[in-house]
């Protein structure tokens, strides 16, 4: 599935490996591959070390502390982070948030924020998602009323992922009930340790408690923390979620997961072959590294589109639903090929000081972990049915 690599490509591509197997701890990048929970040292280790190298903000240009890389380059950044098992980079900030601030913050809100992002110094999570207001996030009741110079903000959100560990929040919040649902909504920066501000865990099907909801109960921000115009915040929150989208596909990961399902099928023997020589297996294993193969060249078109500085499109919808589905087709072939050793499911096993005793081969455990944790893949950042209504709208004009 490799490009066609110049060797200028190629170059780049050894000096991101290079770099990557020496400062990455064999720790952390074991304690990846065999799907263990990451506590927030894990991130802002992987964190710190993007940034010493320059490599922190990838999506963002030079002017703005980025790298100002080209499509191919963060293509095979985003490859080789995945091929040598590192975390994944946080993207809240970085990949949503920042990019929304370079378009409509105020200069006041750039030079604050940006270079904080960068160095680490805040901890970003996103507060769109409310019960009743999911993929119809027009819909959302949190409220933010205007007293003098603070906004009292009131309501709740929920799946806010790693919300556990963040101090800041960008919240999508109503501030008019007048007109369309979509004009009443402000874009507004809220400190989460403010008081007010609740953080309560939700368990997820493997134990882990990923995301959570986020209470505000009269908590004050400062007006200075609006982003753009008050009532606008819809056209700021449309163009974070087409960053959002692009960055759901997970190419690298992807990429890696296939390639892991290759060495597992090898492993797995079906009627005294292995299993990938199976012709049935082996045509499923096919469709999806075809379709992968149009995912990374989607992705390549995406990527250069917005290295120009334009803002990905309705495109970025079809990047999410193709990424998220050849992900969960992994998913499932990865346990199909792991047969019963994928069955038995010991969520104790994933945190890293963990004595209990694994269950079949090294890759049981993670494949299983996968499989239920890219369950919501489909489901975030807009779900796949919705993103099929925005094609059908934006690009076949149906």
């Amino acid at each position: 599935m490799d490009l066609n690599y110049t060797d200028e490509q190629n170059a780049f591509r050894a000096e991101v490996r290079g770099y990557l197997e020496e400062a990455l701890p064999k720790r952390l990048s074991q304690k990846v591959a065999g799907g263990k929970r990451l506590n927030k040292a894990d991130y802002d280790l992987w964190h710190d070390i993007l940034y010493t190298r320059g490599w922190r903000a990838p999506n963002w240009p030079k002017e703005y502390g980025g790298t100002g890389w080209d499509a191919v380059q963060r293509h095979i950044f985003d490859e080789e982070t995945a091929r040598i098992h590192a975390p994944r980079a946080v993207p809240f900030g970085i990949n949503m948030l920042g990019p929304v601030l370079q378009e409509f913050g105020t200069q006041a809100q750039k030079d604050y924020y940006l270079p904080r992002m960068l160095k680490g110094e805040d901890w970003w999570c996103q507060g769109y998602s409310e019960p009743g207001a999911g993929s119809d996030l027009a819909s959302v009741r949190t409220t933010a009323v205007r007293d003098g110079d603070h906004y009292v903000v009131n309501g709740q959100k929920t799946w806010t992922t790693l919300g556990q560990h963040a101090d800041k929040i960008f919240c999508l919040v109503r501030t008019s009930k007048e007109g369309k649902p979509q004009e009443g909504i402000s874009f507004l920066l809220v400190d989460m340790e403010t008081p007010g501000v609740e953080v309560r865990p939700i368990v997820l099907l493997d134990g882990e408690a990923e995301v959570n909801e986020v209470w505000f109960s009269d908590v004050k921000v400062p007006v200075e923390n609006l982003v753009g115009e008050e009532n606008k915040g819809w056209t700021y929150a449309k163009y974070l979620l087409t960053h959002e989208r692009t960055n759901v596909a997970g190419v690298g990961f992807a990429t890696e997961g296939y390639n892991s399902l290759k060495r597992i099928a090898s492993r797995e023997y079906s009627g005294g072959r292995p299993l990938i020589e199976n012709p049935y297996f082996a045509a499923k294993m096919a469709r999806v590294e075809i379709d992968l193969m149009t995912l990374q060249t989607t992705n390549l078109r995406m990527i250069a589109k917005t290295a120009s500085g334009q803002a990905p499109g309705a495109e970025s919808s079809m990047l999410k639903i193709l990424g998220s589905v050849i992900r969960q087709e992994i998913n499932v072939l990865t346990r199909e090929a792991a047969g019963p050793y994928a069955l038995p499911f010991v969520s104790e096993l994933l945190d890293e000081d963990s004595n209990a005793e694994p269950v079949g081969p090294d890759y049981a455990m993670p494949a299983t972990q996968s499989y239920f944790n890219n369950r919501k893949l489909s489901i975030y950042g807009g779900s796949n049915e919705v993103q099929r209504g925005i094609i059908s709208k934006a690009i076949l004009e149906l």
